[in-house]
């Protein structure tokens, strides 16, 4: 099951956060058809949000047909995303992990390591552009 977090910091609105979550999980394989997604009581209890941003997040998941409420069962993703092959995925983001481990052991906190990363995605992707 799913296990949302919030970067209050992002400035992306939570039911957006919730929303891209579900995403990335479908596209990495962590979430496929019959997995269930936690309730929104759930949800509630652990993020401290209201009620209705969850219901919110979930409703537009359930207009991108990518979840399905079952009355009294709970909402259950229905179909996945088409995108790169998971096996490939997960083989990056445990390269990713390490890399990551490797950047705390050298005394590198979240911040510096998200300033490195988007900078690095920022130029590769802008010299291929240009």
């Amino acid at each position: 099951m799913i296990e949302f977090q919030l970067d209050t910091a992002s400035g992306v609105a939570t039911y957006l956060q919730l929303v891209q979550q579900v995403h990335q999980a479908l596209q990495l394989g962590l979430l496929e058809p019959g997995d269930k997604l936690p309730t929104a009581q759930q949800v509630v209890a652990k993020l401290a949000i209201n009620p209705n941003t969850v219901l919110k997040a979930y409703r537009d998941l359930e207009r991108e047909g990518l979840v399905r409420p079952r009355p009294g069962m709970g909402t259950f993703v229905v179909r996945s995303l088409p995108g790169t092959d998971p096996t490939t995925l997960n083989r990056f983001l445990t390269t990713l992990t390490d890399w990551l481990e490797s950047a705390r052991a050298a005394g590198l906190g979240p911040d510096d390591i998200e300033a490195i990363y988007r900078t690095a995605v920022r130029n590769y992707f802008a010299e291929g552009v240009a």
